[in-house]
């Protein structure tokens, strides 16, 4: 895969389809292409399953019919309309539709699997799907219904349903009949062959593209929970003993590491914190009289400013680990069977088993929960005012009782993290056996994704708390001696921040800096704050 600089297409060719790439060409950033080579693989895998085709040879979902039903042979006049049957059946999704942009990502994440040049279909049918998506016409894909295990068989058998013209589907964000779509737009939907609809739908791209949404959240949001580290640290002029290099080098986790330089470089030029170096004279200098003094310098802080990075290191390798496993499925063959044309196979297994993508969710959930616990403490910090020292109670700027500054808002982060606790809860453990118990362990996959999808989505209400709550306490003070690019961030964010004094709704605070944190480039990637 590569991409032209000048067209911003994605060339795909099945191995190296990036989450970025699924996000960008998802929400129309990006076009696709499809690579020649690859072309040529997918056709070589076609002439082999057509000539087992002709000669008659058993082929599972090509000329039998499907799951438990596997040992009823179909005669070859009825193979095609054996496809169209399938996909009609199966498509019997319900709740929400998936956002046009996500579904549009499905067909990105399925197309990319069958240029693999595995699963024997036409070049006609990809063809096809790259039109579709650089038309931006997107499936109406219901929410509910995969259990993850022979893939996503109903979001996908409702993809499929947008190929071949039936039932409705996005354009232009309107929902509309396909038939009257594909009419305005002059273009004949296709005609599916044999093993192209169970192609279509045998396989894991509906939890993956979900995945893959959720992964980018989840990278925004940790860079973002670094930022408020940082800035926790200097609103309460923390010591930088908890953040030393040498520290976390003696219990190395990578992700701690990381966490650890990735805060020192934020606050790197600070005048709020209190250096290790220092901290002796400064404290023996406010000595008085008698056995025991009290300094006002925190000889060490409060866990969820001093244990961050011990916190969220296993949030950054959770991330870490579930890109991998995403990368990884978005560019496998994940049908069934598989055609393997080199070494004259048809292999009847279990690619389609989304137990990975469910994992690796579930996981996500767990960390986007945790990452969420810290965040929900820090902005209590700042609101009471038995710890926040000094700042006022609620980070009210007017009279206090009569103005309510942040209390408010406070059960926002509250709640949402309680939320979000209830969905770190697994359900890549929680297989039912269905298909008359031909599928007696499925994955759940894409419930899981769905569930990390919500959690992220949570998780940016929380933080984006947290980031008001921290542009209101540097109101009251700290704001001059941020560090270099703590002060950088901060200079960006007070473009559009207001301190709140309750002349307006806090919702359309809210409302403003959700979308300017998570709607913008700006945390995508923190070293460009870091040069002087």
């Amino acid at each position: 895969m590569n991409v032209s600089n000048t067209a911003k297409t994605v060339i795909l060719n099945g191995n190296d389809l990036s989450i970025n790439d699924i996000v960008a060409i998802g929400v129309g950033d990006k076009q696709v292409a499809l690579d020649p080579e690859a072309l040529k693989r997918c056709q070589a895998s076609r002439d082999f399953l057509a000539g087992e085709v002709a000669a008659r040879r058993v082929i599972y979902g090509v000329n039998t019919s499907f799951g438990p039903m596997c040992n009823k042979i179909i005669e070859d006049d009825q193979i095609e309309q054996l496809q169209i049957n399938l996909i009609r059946s199966h498509a019997a999704g319900l709740g929400h539709p998936l956002k046009d942009y996500i579904s549009i990502a499905v067909m990105v994440v399925r197309l990319n699997t069958l240029v693999k040049g595995y699963s024997g279909v036409r070049i006609e049918l990809l063809e096809h799907m790259q039109w579709m998506i650089n038309t931006r016409i997107a499936a109406y894909i219901p929410e509910n219904g995969s259990v993850g295990a022979s893939g996503d068989l109903i979001h996908l058998a409702h993809l499929s349903l947008a190929i071949i013209g039936e039932g409705q589907m996005y354009y232009k964000g309107e929902l509309r009949p396909a038939t009257d779509i594909y009419a305005e737009l002059e273009r004949a939907p296709i005609r599916l062959s044999f093993k192209e609809g169970i192609a279509l739908m045998n396989g894991t791209s509906a939890m993956t593209a979900l995945a893959a949404f959720a992964l980018f959240g989840a990278r925004k949001l940790l860079n973002l929970s670094c930022v408020t580290g940082a800035f926790a640290l200097e609103i309460f002029g923390g010591i930088d003993d908890a953040f030393d290099e040498d520290l976390h080098l003696v219990k190395p986790h990578r992700g701690q590491v990381e966490v650890a330089a990735l805060i020192r470089k934020l606050y790197r030029g600070s005048a709020n914190i209190t250096l290790r170096s220092e901290m002796h004279e400064r404290i023996r200098q406010q000595s008085c009289a008698g056995p025991v003094f009290e300094t006002s310098i925190n000889v060490q802080d409060v866990y969820s400013v001093r244990c961050t990075p011990q916190v969220l290191a296993p949030v950054a390798e959770a991330v870490e680990q579930a890109e991998i496993v995403v990368v990884t499925e978005a560019n496998s063959s994940n049908d069934n069977p598989i055609v393997i044309p080199e070494k004259k196979k048809i292999i009847h297994g279990g690619n389609f088993h989304g137990q990975s993508i469910s994992f690796a969710m579930d996981m996500l959930c767990i960390a986007i929960s945790t990452m969420c616990n810290l965040s929900e403490r820090r902005t209590n910090k700042y609101l009471d005012r038995s710890i926040n020292e000094g700042l006022p109670e609620f980070l009210i700027p007017g009279t206090k009782g009569l103005t309510m500054g942040f209390m408010g808002a406070q059960y926002l982060s509250t709640s949402t993290t309680a939320e979000n606790r209830q969905l770190a809860g697994p359900v890549s453990i929680n297989t039912i056996s269905c298909n008359a118990s031909n599928q007696d362990v499925v994955s759940m996959g894409t419930v899981a994704a769905r569930k990390a999808f919500r959690s992220v989505s949570n998780a940016k209400h929380i933080l984006t708390l947290e980031i008001l709550a921290n542009m209101q306490a540097l109101s009251f003070r700290n704001a001059e001696g941020l560090g270099l690019a703590t002060g950088k961030i901060y200079n960006i964010l007070l473009r559009d921040f207001v301190q709140y004094d309750n002349s307006g709704i806090f919702h359309d605070d809210l409302v403003r800096f959700r979308k300017l944190l998570f709607s913008s480039q700006l945390f995508d990637d923190l070293s460009v704050y870091f040069a002087e």
